[in-house]
């Protein structure tokens, strides 16, 4: 669908995302205004997407990482702002020309650096995690559910023993037949 150079005004339409089949989205060289909808990776198919010299707004959307047909890309002459997505099919469309006019998009392919590239330099992998930092978030969050984590895991492992007399005595037999065998096994190697 070509509807470049039409004058066409106001927010990029969603139903357009509705066009489960579409290939090529063209709306180049038109006076559109607004956020590029969330819902653009609805259109799984597209391989060609053009939205360049418009007046487009706001942040690249995370759902265009998913677009993974993607062979032509052109963001360009817009006021897009923040960090250039990095996911899926979008890290093979590296040529800067695609971003160019937009003075507040940051990170790679553009030399303008993001503020939190400045601390890491390490390259995001395929398919990796949008958002960098220095993983201490992560940390945190890991330590905080490590004590909980093994006292749900080891009580939920004795309760049964302790609550079901049955399994409290299967699970000792077995215990004692598994020692029994590598007592055995132990014996039988040193002859």
């Amino acid at each position: 669908m070509d509807l470049s150079r039409n004058n066409l005004s106001g927010k990029i339409p969603e139903q357009l995302t509705s066009l489960l089949g579409l290939r090529v989205l063209n709306l180049s060289e038109n006076h559109l205004t607004g956020k590029i909808p969330d819902k653009i990776s609805k259109l799984a198919l597209l391989e060609s997407l053009d939205l360049s010299r418009n007046q487009l707004w706001g942040t690249i959307p995370l759902s265009m990482s998913n677009l993974t047909f993607l062979s032509y890309f052109n963001l360009s002459n817009n006021n897009l702002l923040g960090k250039i997505l990095l996911g899926n099919q979008l890290q093979i469309l590296q040529d800067p020309s695609i971003y160019m006019g937009n003075n507040d998009l940051c990170g790679l392919p553009l030399s303008d650096k993001c503020d939190s590239d400045v601390t890491s330099q390490s390259p995001m992998p395929v398919g990796g995690d949008i958002k960098k930092d220095d993983g201490t978030h992560e940390m945190v969050w890991f330590y905080s559910a490590l004590g909980p984590g093994f006292a749900v895991g080891f009580w939920a492992f004795c309760g049964v023993l302790v609550l079901k007399k049955a399994w409290r005595i299967a699970y000792y037999c077995f215990v004692d037949e598994m020692k029994e065998r590598l007592l055995y096994s132990c014996l039988f190697a040193r002859r």
